[in-house]
């Protein structure tokens, strides 16, 4: 197995653009918080641009050989994109028809969610950046329907608390981007469709781990929960 990415599928200067494009979109977005109005937006931005980055960042640190322009999950399917295509449609219009309830945070419940909001990002970027970190070689974007070499049970780190902790971080940081910008209808079609999603990829994945790994992860996976509300 190749140490280094191939650079026939990561070219080097592919990787730069898309790097320093997501890097001006979080800067701008970041710069522009004390001017506008409305800034859980321009922090959304911010964290969307983050995550992209960290996603190929984390991937070529801690796993090199199998990082891929596809490593910035930039083309993360169609669903992905309407998906946060329609959170930033409902938040802009929302804020232009109903203005003081979208930035008014005078409100109690207003701050509760909010707050809880940034919690959600922050917690649930940090689980998956260390989900990464922790499983090196044995991460992978895509579900392994084969062990490979270097593919091993992890069971330290932040997996003692959570057997699928990228997909509890995902989870996690998605539900907390609407919670920030106040959109009650992204907030529920995004929880729908990650729970739906990590449900199934879940007892897709874990028919596969059970068959490399056996009994170990059979004990594993009932002493571990997901820490994804009603996912066993």
């Amino acid at each position: 197995m190749a140490i280094y990415p191939d650079v026939s599928v990561n070219q080097p200067h592919r990787i730069a653009l898309t790097a320093f494009l997501l890097g001006s979109v979080m800067g701008l977005f970041l710069g522009l918080i004390k001017f506008v109005h409305l800034k859980a937006f321009d922090f959304y931005m911010a964290a969307l641009a983050l995550f992209h980055f960290l996603e190929y960042y984390t991937t070529a640190k801690y796993n090199p050989s199998q990082t891929t322009e596809d490593s910035f999950l930039l083309s993360n399917g169609i669903e992905y994109l309407l998906c946060h295509s329609f959170a930033i449609l409902e938040c802009l219009l929302e804020y232009m028809f109903l203005p003081h309830w979208k930035a008014d945070m005078s409100s109690l419940s207003h701050f509760i969610v909010v707050s809880l909001g940034y919690t959600f990002i922050i917690v649930g970027q940090i689980a998956r950046t260390m989900a990464m970190r922790t499983a090196g070689q044995s991460f992978s974007h895509t579900v392994r329907t084969s062990r490979g070499e270097g593919h091993v049970l992890v069971k330290n780190g932040i997996y003692q608390w959570s057997r699928h902790p990228s997909y509890f971080g995902f989870f996690w940081w998605a539900v907390g981007t609407q919670m920030i910008m106040l959109n009650p209808l992204s907030l529920v079609i995004f929880a729908t469709v990650l729970w739906k999603f990590f449900r199934q990829r879940i007892k897709f994945e874990e028919n596969y781990l059970l068959r490399f790994f056996g009994r170990d992860y059979y004990d594993y996976k009932n002493s571990v929960p997901v820490l994804i509300p009603f996912i066993a």
